[in-house]
This record gives C-alpha cells, sequence and structure tokens, in this order.
C-alpha cells in the first residue's frame, strides 16, 4: 500500500491535488472533535460577522461560526458516504460474484432484479421515502436507504469480470480437484475484483453525498444535524444572499467542491494505476 501511495504521488499529479483536497478534510473532519461550539446550539456568537481572524469563515444568521459549524458538516457528510459506499458494495459484491459464477437461471434471476434497480426512477423514489420518513428520517436511515439502492451498476460490473475469471485455467483448474464453489469465489475471484470495488467505492461515495446535498436542499433530510446539504439548507432558509451573507453560501459550495474533487481525481487515478496498461504508461514504463 504505501508503495502504491508512493508511486501515485511521484508519478500522477492528480493525485497530488487530490492528497491535499483530502488531507485539508480531514484535518476538518479531526478538528470537529476538539470544536469549542456544540453545532446544536444557536446564538453562541455574533450574528452574520463576515470572515476573519477570530472566525475564519464568519459566523451565520443563527449565531453559529461557520467554520467549527461545518467540521461538524464534512464529517457527517463522509460518515453518510462512507456507510453508503459499505452497504452498497456488501450487496454488490454478494450478487456479482454469485451471478457471475454460478450463471444459468440464478444468472438470469439476479441480473432481472440488477436491471430492475438500474432503471428505477431514484431520484423521485427518495423524495418520497423523504416525505413519508420525514420525522425519522436521520442520517443513519439515509445511508441504509442509499446503500439499498446504490449497488446495480457496481454487481454487473463485478458480474462481468468474475464471467471472465470462470474461464481461466486457475478455476477450471479448482473446480476438476473438487474444490468448493464458495471457496473458488471467495479465495479465487474476490481477490481480482477487490480493484474493481476499491475504485466504486470512491465513485459511490460521491454519488451518496450528491444525493444527501439534494436531498437536504429539499428540506428532505435530517435537517438538525450539520451537513454540507443542510448548510445550504439553512443558508437559503435565510436569505444569506439576499441579506448580504455570501460567506454563508461561499463556505459550504468551497468545501463541497474540495470534497468531490478529491475524491474524484483519487478515483481517476486510483482507476488507471489499478490497470496494468494505464499503469505502465503513468509511471514511464
Amino acid at each position: 500500500m504505501l508503495r502504491v501511495i508512493r508511486d501515485l504521488l511521484k508519478y500522477d499529479g492528480r493525485f497530488r491535488v487530490a492528497f491535499v483536497f483530502l488531507a485539508a478534510v480531514v484535518v476538518m473532519v479531526l478538528l470537529s472533535f476538539i470544536s469549542p461550539y456544540d453545532p446544536n446550539k444557536s446564538f453562541v456568537v455574533a450574528m452574520d460577522a463576515p470572515p476573519s481572524l477570530e472566525h475564519l469563515f464568519g459566523t451565520t444568521s443563527r449565531g453559529q461560526d461557520l467554520f467549527w459549524w461545518m467540521t461538524f458538516a464534512v464529517r457527517n457528510s463522509l460518515f453518510l458516504g462512507v456507510l453508503t459506499a459499505i452497504i452498497s458494495r456488501v450487496i454488490a459484491i454478494v450478487i456479482g460474484l454469485t451471478s457471475g459464477y454460478q450463471g444459468g437461471w440464478l444468472d438470469r434471476v439476479l441480473m432481472s432484479i440488477n436491471d430492475t434497480f438500474v432503471v428505477l426512477p431514484l431520484l423521485p423514489i427518495l423524495i418520497l421515502l423523504g416525505f413519508l420518513l420525514r420525522d425519522r428520517m436521520n442520517f443513519f436511515y439515509l445511508a441504509v436507504i442509499l446503500g439499498l439502492f446504490g449497488w446495480a451498476f457496481d454487481a454487473r460490473l463485478i458480474r462481468s469480470q468474475v464471467l471472465s475469471l470462470k474461464e481461466r485455467s486457475f478455476t477450471r483448474t479448482a473446480v476438476y480437484s473438487g474444490t468448493n464453489g464458495f471457496w473458488i469465489t471467495m479465495h479465487e475471484h474476490l481477490p481480482f475484483v477487490l480493484p474493481i470495488v476499491f475504485a466504486t467505492t470512491i465513485n459511490n461515495m460521491l454519488w451518496s453525498i450528491g444525493m444527501e446535498v439534494t436531498l437536504s436542499i429539499l428540506g428532505l433530510s435530517d435537517l438538525t444535524t450539520p451537513s454540507i446539504g443542510t448548510s445550504l439548507y439553512w443558508a437559503n432558509a435565510h436569505g444569506a444572499l439576499v441579506a448580504g451573507v455570501w460567506w454563508w453560501i461561499a463556505t459550504p459550495t468551497l468545501v463541497a467542491i474540495v470534497l468531490f474533487l478529491g475524491l474524484y481525481l483519487l478515483f481517476t487515478s486510483i482507476n488507471e494505476y489499478i490497470d496494468p496498461r494505464t499503469r505502465l504508461r503513468l509511471i514511464g514504463a
């Protein structure tokens, strides 16, 4: 792992930019644990103060220090993204490995279910669930819901990889030697699909955080919990732009850009590194 990070830092400028951006995000997350302010309390500092040395990102019309509030927002948004990615990766791995290796009627049934999730109009469904579960919708429930809907594309990608692996000589040798199918799937095929799983994990985190921002702006998530989306919601609810409190809109927007660019650049650099052909071109071999 350290060698991979060293090579990417040395040869890939996108990874270096992603490293800087995500390091800043991690610092903000760590600072949330030593915050001098409770994010659930209002009117603890002067209202509508512009950015200064005392308040780096300024303060809000709710009397909250925006910098410290955003440290909690980034932490919660990352928690949502990671939990969603874990849930959806588990489902995608199980469906993809099983469907690709077993084949036959089981493959047809699982891929029919998979294709159903692919074509579902996700945003209207999430809006409906947001209305139905509005009083109980917290970030954990939202992550579970997003995880249950966010696996289909990656399951089909894993399946296609397993279909290729199933025809290789090492798989046939394992089958002829009487090795159990579950053992072959977990010990022979899973290591080959893990790079794909890792790359799609980052992409899934981007998608889930983006969906949270969308639902929060619409007022359909837990608005009492700090996040990038709820920050934009409260700024809009208080008419920040009209009142001239531009930093209330600019701060979560800037943080979102840094987070999204960091994850996207990490995704693209890792995606090219795991491919042997592009990796050789990348390192100049």
